[in-house]
């Protein structure tokens, strides 16, 4: 029965999720308060494992969040579940596109949908700021130590001329050793 409960919150993830990778953000959010297969700190972990692995940010999180929650067969139907509204719609859009391509109201439905997946992705981005900085409640202290390692990481990417140009591989490797020196 976990599997097909997998499958089916993936797939609506899928589904719901336009906008990339980040905009899954509030859907595992939600899942994770609905079904406690992990916590939003998992969560948070999810995220930097996700961002550091080859591979759609979106696809790898479902990958890692059934590999938590049912193990390899929960990781193999989690990922299909994400990928199956895709790869349907694709079908889909592959088999009229010439009907579509320059219709008015598609055009204006993608229009539409940007506003809709910025906001997602911002909530996304909110949501993961109140985990890292406040260890998940607004109403606990701030976490000084991740603050100043935020700015000095923003300094570092945006500030200083000489490292603004470093491979983000560089950024990934230094990221996980301060991790691990701070224990993060």
């Amino acid at each position: 029965m976990i599997y097909a409960k997998l499958f089916w919150e993936f797939f609506q993830t899928g589904l719901f999720a336009v906008g990339g990778g980040m905009a899954t953000l509030p859907f595992l959010y939600s899942i994770s308060d609905r079904t406690g297969w992990f916590t939003h700190e998992q969560l948070a972990d999810m995220i930097a494992v996700s961002e550091s692995t080859p591979g759609a940010i979106g696809v790898n999180m479902a990958t890692y969040s059934g590999y938590i929650t049912a193990g390899l067969p929960g990781a193999v139907i989690s990922t299909i579940g994400l990928i199956s509204p895709s790869i349907i719609v694709i079908l889909l859009v592959a088999a009229f596109l010439s009907a579509f391509h320059e219709n008015k109201y598609v055009v204006g439905a993608f229009y539409g949908l940007r506003p809709a997946s910025s906001a997602m992705i911002t909530a996304a981005g909110l949501i993961l700021a109140r985990v890292v900085f406040f260890a998940g409640d607004f109403g606990n202290p701030l976490n000084v130590k991740a603050v100043i390692l935020a700015v000095i990481l923003l300094a570092f990417t945006n500030v200083i001329t000489f490292t603004r140009k470093l491979h983000p591989v560089i950024w990934i490797a230094f990221s996980a050793i301060v991790g691990i020196i701070f224990g993060y």
